[in-house]
């Protein structure tokens, strides 16, 4: 097997929570992106950052820290941070489509500014010797805006470009831009990430398909959705575990237990686990009715009520 695969970070979901759970239970993840430390006004690593970057709370994970900013001393400042906990690599994150982001000069809104992304990769690899990767989307308002920035990032000798493969402006909404993308096969000299809508087996594999020289594959929300399909994609197979709800249901239980205990009270907990079924009724054969049942759960009693009904029926489904 000559490729890997690389879980892409989504704020509010790839925690070390989350990550634990998915390589105990699943399995089939090489590298974990940890979810990009942002600062507000001031240069402070905020505890949830701190709990996420834990060595000890990813011990047995090859997980890669991520920032999102345009400032830099702050990433300068985020460099000697993760590498006071003993990492070498950083992420920067040029991806991030959310307008509260994109707006303020951040994430996918930075592409085009290549003096900012040459004045930040220059003070940090003059500065430190830290490895730094870069996870950009094709631009914010059009494709040629990654290429654009190719010439600067030539200069600096990054691990890698991963790319989602949409613009920012789109957010998660219409096609990947395969022609786009392969347009950045053809210009880069670093070596390139495919991101971008890898939720089934046969989607992954015709990405390989159509970019053989592609070897690394990002998958952010096909994971959450479906967190058996990275060790399906390493099998070969489409076919589930006979006990595939069994399996499902114990890494529920595992995350819903592990947030409870550090979330405050029910809302919480409920809003927290209300995001994963966003993602987790997507598997299930009718993902609306699922998520509805979700939804209407009140309390913590009526939702594990809720979900056990929702894996009840799909065991009697997946057995018919």
């Amino acid at each position: 097997m000559n490729y890997s695969l690389l879980s892409s970070p989504l704020q509010g979901f790839t925690d070390y929570i989350f990550r634990n759970a998915q390589q105990k239970f699943f399995g089939g993840i090489d590298t974990y992106y940890a979810p990009y430390i942002r600062y507000n006004r001031k240069m402070v690593i905020k505890g949830s950052y701190q709990r996420d970057l834990n060595p000890e709370a990813n011990n047995t994970l090859t997980v890669i820290p991520q920032v999102m900013t345009a400032d830099a001393d702050a990433f300068i400042y985020t460099i000697k941070y993760i590498q006071s906990l003993g990492y070498n690599e950083l992420n920067w994150n040029l991806g991030c489509p959310y307008p509260m982001v994109t707006n303020s000069g951040m994430g996918s809104g930075l592409i085009s500014n290549t003096e900012k992304i040459n004045h930040i990769l220059d003070r940090a690899h003059s500065e430190t010797d830290v490895t730094i990767s870069m996870k950009m989307r094709l631009g914010y308002e059009n494709s040629n805006e990654i290429l654009d920035a190719f010439p600067i990032l030539d200069k600096y000798p990054l691990k890698n470009v991963a790319i989602h493969a949409r613009l920012g402006r789109q957010l998660y909404k219409g096609s990947v831009n395969l022609e786009a993308f392969q347009k950045c096969v053809d210009a880069a000299k670093h070596t390139l990430y495919y991101n971008g809508d890898i939720t089934t087996v046969a989607q992954f594999n015709a990405m390989r398909e159509r970019f053989p020289s592609i070897a690394h594959f990002m998958i952010g929300r096909g994971l959450i959705a479906d967190p058996f399909l990275p060790s399906m994609i390493k099998e070969g197979t489409t076919n589930y575990p006979a006990d595939r709800w069994e399996i499902f249901r114990e890494f529920h239980d595992t995350i819903y237990e592990q947030y409870d205990a550090i979330l405050c009270g029910p809302t919480p907990i409920k809003m927290k686990m209300l995001g994963f079924w966003e993602f987790f009724s997507q598997s299930t054969h009718n993902p609306q009715k699922v998520y509805k049942a979700i939804k209407k759960a009140g309390n913590p009693y009526k939702y594990k009520q809720a979900v056990g009904a929702i894996l009840a029926t799909q065991k009697q489904h997946h057995a018919s």
